[in-house]
């Protein structure tokens, strides 16, 4: 291949930009949502009120079910993550729930609320209380 061949290839092919800046996330407080109708998150992040963090591949996740009284129960490969709160199941906006967002791995994180957020949050909004890991 020749000098000017091999720039044009390059050139081409090249990544105009940075893969991460074309994801449009939307912060809905308690947890993220991918908006591109394409967007897939490969990981779910769960951040504990005392700053930790732990995250979960979704190709692990083999079974997700959702009961009132008891959350959000996620099964990863022997691992299984309750998400406590409340409204976890309420539309947050046209077509966006959290349940139905983890089922299509839309959601890239679910952040636990601290004392002071989940008493000022909105009435209708999703608070997250606790996040077990076990």
């Amino acid at each position: 291949m020749t000098d000017s061949a091999l720039k044009r290839f390059l050139a081409v092919n090249a990544p105009d930009k940075d893969d991460a800046a074309d994801v449009e996330l939307e912060d809905l407080g308690a947890f993220g949502v991918l908006r591109g109708p394409h967007e897939r998150a490969l990981m779910l992040e769960l951040h504990k009120k005392d700053g930790s963090i732990e995250a979960f591949n979704y190709a692990w996740l083999g079974r997700a079910s959702f009961e009132p009284s008891e959350g959000i129960v996620l099964h990863f490969s022997g691992t299984t993550v309750t998400i406590i709160g409340r409204n976890l199941n309420a539309e947050i906006r046209p077509n966006v729930r959290l349940f139905t967002a983890i089922c299509r791995h839309r959601v890239p994180w679910v952040r636990e609320a601290d004392g002071a957020t989940a008493f000022t949050t909105p009435k209708g909004a999703v608070v997250v209380d606790e996040i077990r890991v076990k």
